[in-house]
């Protein structure tokens, strides 16, 4: 089970720090990934960690504002969202299980466990 947190209301350019914590079973050895969906669209990438945390990718859109990272002892993905913009207003989804050869991090339907979401909304 995956449950994010740290979703909220934000102004422009302003910062929050989601979190997903796994329960009922280890996601160590896991690919991890954060995605998010804005309304009438579809759940789009926005980073990928490999399972020991030395390899990150991340969509265009965030690169240099949204850092990825993971605590395995605590079994909890994070997501640094800094300068924060409109256009990231979404529900923000955690992933495991996806593969991390090719390009499978980057697809929601790689992904095995889902979290419930957690809303984020910037104001102009």
């Amino acid at each position: 089970q995956l449950v994010e947190s740290g979703g909220g209301l934000v102004q422009a350019g302003g910062s929050l720090r989601l979190s997903c914590a796994a329960s009922g079973r280890t996601f160590a050895s896991y690919t991890m990934g954060w995605f998010r969906q804005a309304p009438g669209k579809e759940r789009a990438f926005v980073a990928a960690i490999r399972w020991r945390g030395d390899s990150t990718y991340y969509a265009d859109s965030v690169k240099g504002r949204f850092t990825i990272s993971r605590d395995n002892a605590k079994n909890t993905l994070f997501l640094q969202m800094n300068s924060l913009k409109p256009e990231d207003t979404a529900v923000y989804y955690c992933g495991a299980g996806a593969s991390w050869y090719g390009t499978s991090w980057s697809l929601p339907s790689e992904y095995h466990y889902w979290g419930q979401g957690t809303q984020v909304t910037v104001s102009s």
